[in-house]
C-alpha cells in the first residue's frame, strides 16, 4: 500500500477578476498545498449562479481562473484542476444533501443573511442552499482537508455536520472502507462513511484591504478599479494603482502597534510584508520613520516582481483558450471517475436501483 496523503479540496468562484487578496489568501496557499497532498482544485461555476443568474463572459471568467491557477504554479498533471459544471455528481450529492441538513441549519448560515440584504424574500433558493452544495464539493471526493478563510468556518462546519448526520442515518448500510471516522449509536462505535473534514488553516491569512479604503475588504464587486491589483494587470497598472492608494500624512511607524487607528498604512505594510513572506515587523524595521514617498515605491518594485510572471503566463495561456479548456476537460473526466465511484456507493447506501 502506498502512503496515505491528505486529500485538499478547495474551489474559486469565477465572478469578476481575481485580485491580489485572492492571491494572497487562496492561491498562493493552494501552491504550497501540492507539496505533500492529493489536492483537487475547482473552478467553482455553479456556485456563481448565486451571485448572478446570468453572466455574459462565464467562459472567459472560467478560463481566467484556471489560468491563475496554471500562472501561479498549480501543477494540473500532478493534481487535479477543472470547472464544476463538468461533473454532474457535485448537483447530485448536493441534492441528497439538501435532505439530509435541516432548515435550522441553513438559518444559521450568516454568509446568506449577509449577501441576502435585507429583502431576503427575494434571494434566490440557491443561495440559501449554497452550503449544502458546497459540503457536497468536497464530500463526494471524500476530502479530509480543506483550507478556509474566516468567512467560510461556518460552512465547513455545516459540512461537518451534514457528514455526521448522514453516517448516523445510514450507520446500518454503511460497509466499512478504512477511509471514515468511528462514530458511536449509543454506546457502539460504528463505520461512517464520509469523513470528517479539517479546516487546514496555515497562520493568519493576509487580510488585504481596499487600496481606497483600508476598512474595506479588497473586492472583485468595487465599481473602482483603482481599489484593487488584478492579477492581469501589467507593470503600468500596479504601479499606478499603489501610487494613489489612499495613505495619510505621518511617517511609518517602527513598530507594528504604531499601525492602530491607520487602516491604509497597515494594509500597505501588510501588502508588502505579505508578497516578501516576512512579518510586518521586520517590514517596519526597513522602513519605520519613512515617508509614503520611499516606501510607496519600494512596495511597487516588490509587486511587479512578484506579480509580473505570473501576469505574464496568465496573458500567454489566455491567449490559447484551446490549451486551458484541455486542462479543464482532462481534470473533469478525473474528477467524475472519482466522484463517480463515491455517487455509487452513497446510491447503494440510500437504496437506489441502479
Amino acid at each position: 500500500m502506498g502512503e496515505f496523503k491528505p486529500l485538499v479540496f478547495s474551489g474559486v468562484q469565477p465572478t469578476g477578476n481575481l485580485h491580489l487578496g485572492n492571491y494572497l489568501g487562496a492561491i498562493r496557499k493552494f501552491v504550497a498545498l501540492q507539496e505533500n497532498n492529493d489536492c483537487i482544485y475547482c473552478v467553482v461555476d455553479l456556485h456563481a449562479l448565486t451571485a448572478q443568474l446570468v453572466h455574459e463572459d462565464m467562459q472567459t471568467q472560467i478560463r481566467s481562473i484556471t489560468a491563475a491557477f496554471l500562472a501561479a504554479g498549480i501543477d494540473p498533471q500532478k493534481h487535479i484542476v477543472f470547472n464544476q459544471s463538468q461533473v454532474p455528481q457535485h448537483a447530485e450529492l448536493a441534492w441528497i444533501f439538501n435532505c439530509v441538513a435541516r432548515i435550522g441549519w441553513m438559518n444559521r448560515m450568516t454568509q446568506f443573511k449577509d449577501k441576502a440584504g435585507k429583502d431576503r424574500e427575494q434571494a434566490s433558493l440557491g443561495l440559501y442552499a449554497y452550503p449544502s452544495l458546497m459540503a457536497a464539493d468536497i464530500l463526494v471526493y471524500r476530502a479530509t482537508h480543506v483550507p478556509v478563510g474566516e468567512d467560510q468556518k461556518q460552512h465547513l462546519e455545516l459540512a461537518r455536520d451534514i457528514a455526521m448526520k448522514f453516517n448516523l442515518d445510514f450507520h446500518d448500510k454503511i460497509v466499512p472502507t478504512g477511509l471514515g471516522v468511528d462514530i458511536k449509536v449509543g454506546e457502539e462505535p460504528v463505520d461512517a462513511y464520509f469523513p470528517m473534514v479539517e479546516p487546514l488553516i496555515d497562520g493568519p491569512a493576509p487580510r488585504v484591504m481596499s487600496l481606497k479604503d483600508g476598512t474595506k475588504k479588497m473586492s472583485k464587486s468595487d465599481p473602482s478599479d483603482l481599489s484593487r491589483i488584478n492579477l492581469m494587470d501589467d507593470q503600468d497598472a500596479i504601479s499606478k494603482k499603489i501610487r494613489k492608494a489612499k495613505t495619510d500624512p505621518d511617517a511609518l511607524p517602527s513598530e507594528v502597534d504604531g499601525l492602530k487607528g491607520r487602516p491604509e498604512a497597515d494594509n500597505l505594510v501588510g501588502i508588502f510584508a505579505a508578497l516578501a513572506d516576512k512579518p510586518k515587523a521586520d517590514v517596519l524595521a526597513e522602513f519605520g520613520g519613512q515617508q509614503f514617498s520611499v516606501f510607496k515605491p519600494a512596495l511597487i518594485d516588490l509587486a511587479v516582481e512578484v506579480l509580473a510572471p505570473m501576469n505574464t503566463e496568465m496573458r500567454k495561456l489566455m491567449e490559447d483558450p484551446g490549451h486551458i479548456d484541455a486542462v479543464l476537460r482532462d481534470g473533469g473526466a478525473r474528477a467524475r471517475a472519482r466522484a463517480e465511484t463515491t455517487m455509487n456507493e452513497v446510491r447503494d447506501i440510500i437504496g437506489f436501483v441502479r
